[in-house]
């Protein structure tokens, strides 16, 4: 570490990214339907913040309303997974830092 003006620098490699904004990691779905999949997972998360499971159930039931039954939903930290799924219907995503969102449909 290296002193500046009296105070400590931490090394680049050491300072923690914190993404304020909705980070697609992965998705297969057409550019229109991400984007308003995108919308409805950022809206979800910032009108229910303190409740991951409310989240999940306000997308899956506006997702099954606009493209039909039947997706599903995961909203959590530090999760992993592994899902079969229809092709051109899975978003995985993070919002505000480590909130990770995974939406899919699986008839």
């Amino acid at each position: 570490m290296t002193e500046v003006e009296g105070k400590k620098e931490e090394p680049e490699a050491a300072k923690k990214i914190v993404h304020t904004y909705p980070l697609i990691r992965h998705s297969d779905m057409a550019e229109e339907m991400k984007g308003e999949v995108m919308e409805l997972v950022v809206t979800a998360c910032e009108k229910h913040a303190t409740n991951n499971e409310l989240a999940a159930r306000m997308i899956k039931e506006m997702m099954d309303k606009k493209y039909g039954p039947s997706w599903h939903t995961v909203v959590g930290e530090g999760f992993g997974f592994e899902i079969s799924y229809e092709c051109k219907n899975l978003l995985y995503m993070f919002f505000g830092g480590n909130l990770a969102i995974c939406t899919w449909k699986c008839s």
